[in-house]
C-alpha cells in the first residue's frame, strides 16, 4: 500500500512498495503519466495498469483492486474499480484536501491540524507501516497551489 494525500493543489506521495509485511522497495516511482494524465494510484501494484486502461475506457476481465487519483490538466479524479459498479470516478474538489491509502486516516488528520499534503504523508510514515521512503510531491493544480500559499502567508 501506500500513502497519497491531496490538498492546496499539491499531491503528496510516499516512495515505499510492500508485499504483506515485506518491504521490498523504499524508492519507487508512482506517478505514471499516460496519454497527458498523471495516475497515482494505491492497492495491488498488478491491478494499476489495469485501473488506468478502465479510466481510458477498457473493461476489465478480472477483479481490479485498486484506486488512486488521475489528474487530466484540468480536474483531479478519485478513481476506483470494484466488482459490482467497475470503474468509478469522482471529481474532487481543489479546497478540500483528502487522501487515499494504508496511511489516509493518518493524513487526515494530519491536514486537519494545518500540514501540507507533503507533510501529512511524513506524519503517516510515522505510523504506517506500508508509507515509507521518499515524499514526493506533484503540483497539480498551481492556482490553488498559490491561493493557499498567499492565505497562509497573510495570517
Amino acid at each position: 500500500m501506500t500513502t497519497i494525500a491531496y490538498k492546496g493543489g499539491v499531491i503528496a506521495y510516499d516512495s515505499r512498495c510492500t508485499r504483506g509485511t515485506t518491504i521490498t522497495d523504499d524508492d519507487a516511482e508512482k506517478l505514471q503519466t499516460v496519454k497527458g494524465v498523471h495516475f497515482l494510484c494505491t492497492g495491488c501494484t498488478c491491478d494499476f495498469d489495469a485501473l488506468i486502461a478502465a479510466y481510458f475506457g477498457a473493461t476489465a476481465s478480472v477483479p481490479v483492486e485498486a484506486s488512486g487519483y488521475a489528474f487530466d490538466g484540468e480536474a483531479l479524479w478519485l478513481i476506483g474499480h470494484d466488482d459490482k459498479t467497475g470503474f468509478w470516478k469522482n471529481r474532487l474538489r481543489p479546497d478540500t484536501g483528502d487522501a487515499i491509502g494504508s496511511g489516509s486516516a493518518f493524513a487526515l488528520t494530519a491536514m486537519d491540524m494545518g500540514t501540507t499534503a507533503a507533510e501529512a504523508v511524513e506524519m503517516a510514515k510515522k505510523r504506517d507501516t506500508c508509507t515509507g521512503g521518499q515524499v514526493r510531491t506533484l503540483v497539480v493544480l498551481p492556482d490553488v497551489y498559490n491561493e493557499a500559499a498567499s492565505a497562509v502567508r497573510a495570517t
